[in-house]
């Protein structure tokens, strides 16, 4: 799905993504390493980090999605599926601890038929 689907008045919603993804908006902030401020408060939700990482999530997770043929299968990739080369860590904690390239490059790793 696009980007557009998960946005409202050019911002990232935190609320269409939960719905997307049949969860809450306390979980999208800490899947992607955010507090429950950051996602419920207007001026926070409005800073450059918190649309950021919004972004990178969703970027992610669009990018993997057509692998595993939904949305929701996506999702849990990215917040349990520890990636080789990377010490176990899912593509969420990376994403948290400002590693979102990263995982954008081992996905086209993958995609080229290069295995981390």
């Amino acid at each position: 799905m696009g980007l557009a689907q998960y946005s409202d008045d050019g911002l990232f919603a935190p609320q269409k993504i939960a719905d997307a993804f049949h969860t809450t908006i306390a979980d999208v902030a800490r899947t992607a390493g955010l507090g429950k401020d950051a996602v419920q408060r207007k001026d926070r939700l409005r800073s450059s980090k918190t649309q950021k990482r919004l972004r990178e999530m969703i970027e992610i997770i669009n990018k993997v999605q057509p692998r595993f043929g939904s949305e929701l299968i996506a999702y849990a990739w990215y917040r349990s599926e520890p990636l080789s080369g990377f010490s176990g860590q899912t593509a969420m904690q990376l994403v948290t601890g400002g590693r979102a390239g990263d995982v954008l490059d081992y996905i086209d790793a993958v995609d080229a038929g290069v295995y981390a």
